[in-house]
């Protein structure tokens, strides 16, 4: 295990008190990976600093020690601290944030709470994550069957195009009188890796009277100056173990005091929960402070996340050279493949940047495709995420603090590798 310069422990966390360090390799000391291992695959699902599991750690020989002591007592001034913090970050009230297991689970906690009417819109995306819009057809499929309603749009596009895409698909889809309507939007879709325009789409939003439910999945810790006071959406879901850094899972759950009563219950119910006849007020936070034991450690020590990322000297630093790091990265990809980045004048892209791969567009964009891909890509020790869109292959790449130029240079060799066998064994198939 290394050890990290003039570290201190501090109230059983760790501090760190050095110099901003130098981004890129010499940032792997910090990292459990693989030294053999080419991570390009940061969004998926995080990858925690050693100093952040070293915290984690820390809390849990505290929690065993006296089990009883912290779930009953000692939790809580922890919990509402990272709460502030992470408050702090996204320009929210402390009591407006709350912590829960992932952004499905939140944005599905959302959804699952209104009170659906034969009649009510969910609209969604296209591009809306997996899970995402299987709930909505969930809700769909279920009485009272609220109609659910695809927004199509591709890309290569513009955010111009989304607007005028998303402004002319709710006109279209008016509200039935006494109706509701709800729009899921993306902040940054997970595949393709690019920004929507989510602000200009929750004005649309306010003015056409539509929820606005904010899958933000990849935002917090990837989108710099995040300030929910003035952006002002109706409901917004972030993963705090992708970009910033935390120990997997943990998720904030932002609900405007407005919104609160619309939360009735925490999934799954609390034992805090009141039925809307007898509650005087929201009791949102309670509900979610305590709705079954879990592990706490995840959440707690997203505090030692953040502070570990002031170290690295803060969002704007760390988050410009991963995005500076992704718009290179995936130009030399291009090259390398003699393909295209998606986004070639960088407007949608922030630290994750999509290159086409070189494989064939007739390719069966199957499960047992998508999964012979991770196999041989795994197999040469290095991965960055495969996805068939708008009739081609592409890789979505992230890039972070330990990368270099490098590794999309060693990544490329290994995916036209990939890609030659892929090829080979498709062609002999036919």
């Amino acid at each position: 295990m290394p050890t990290y310069p003039n570290m201190q422990l501090k109230n059983g966390l760790k501090a760190y008190k050095e110099d901003k360090p130098e981004f890129g390799h010499g940032m792997l000391k910090y990292y459990a990976l693989d030294p053999s291992y080419i991570n390009l695959n940061n969004g998926s699902y995080g990858t925690t600093p050693r100093p952040v599991t070293e915290a984690v750690h820390a809390l849990s020989e505290r929690i065993e020690a006296n089990p009883d002591l912290f779930h009953r007592i000692e939790f809580k001034p922890l919990l509402d601290e990272a709460r502030q913090r992470v408050a702090d970050l996204i320009g929210a009230k402390r009591d407006e944030v709350v912590f829960v297991a992932n952004a499905s689970m939140g944005v599905n906690t959302v959804l699952r709470n209104f009170e659906w009417e034969e009649g009510d819109i969910i609209f969604e995306f296209r591009t809306t994550y997996g899970s995402i819009s299987r709930t909505v057809q969930y809700l769909h499929d279920r009485p009272p069957h609220p109609t659910a309603s695809t927004i199509n749009v591709l890309f290569p596009t513009t955010h111009a195009e989304i607007i005028e895409v998303f402004k002319k698909h709710v006109k279209a889809n008016p509200a039935l009188p006494n109706k509701k309507r709800v729009a899921v939007i993306d902040s940054i879709v997970s595949n393709p890796g690019v920004t929507l325009p989510w602000k200009e789409l929750v004005k649309i939003c306010k003015e056409e009277g539509i929820f606005s439910v904010i899958d933000a999945a990849h935002s917090i810790g990837q989108e710099v100056g995040v300030n929910l006071k003035e952006s002002d959406p109706d409901f917004w879901i972030s993963n705090c173990h992708k970009w910033l850094s935390a120990k997997r899972s943990c998720a904030a759950l932002y609900v405007p005091e407005r919104n609160q009563h619309i939360i009735k219950a925490s999934i799954p119910t609390s034992h805090a929960y009141i039925s809307p006849k007898d509650r005087k007020g929201p009791n949102f936070v309670e509900q979610f402070d305590w709705n079954g034991t879990i592990d706490y450690a995840s959440y707690i020590t997203v505090t030692d996340a953040l502070e570990f990322r002031e170290w690295m000297g803060g969002e704007e630093r760390l988050n410009k050279y991963c995005h500076d790091l992704a718009i290179q990265g995936g130009q030399v990809l291009a090259e390398i493949f003699g393909t295209r980045v998606m986004d070639p004048n960088g407007d949608l892209t922030l630290n994750m940047v999509n290159v086409e791969l070189p494989l064939p567009k007739d390719l069966p964009a199957t499960v047992a495709t998508i999964s012979g891909l991770h196999r041989r890509l795994f197999a040469k020790k290095a991965f960055s995420a495969p996805f068939f869109h708008n009739g081609a292959w592409w890789t979505r790449c992230s890039a972070q603090v330990w990368n270099e130029i490098s590794d999309f240079e060693e990544l490329g060799k290994r995916w036209l590798e990939v890609c030659a066998d892929v090829k080979k064994d498709f062609d002999q198939s036919k």
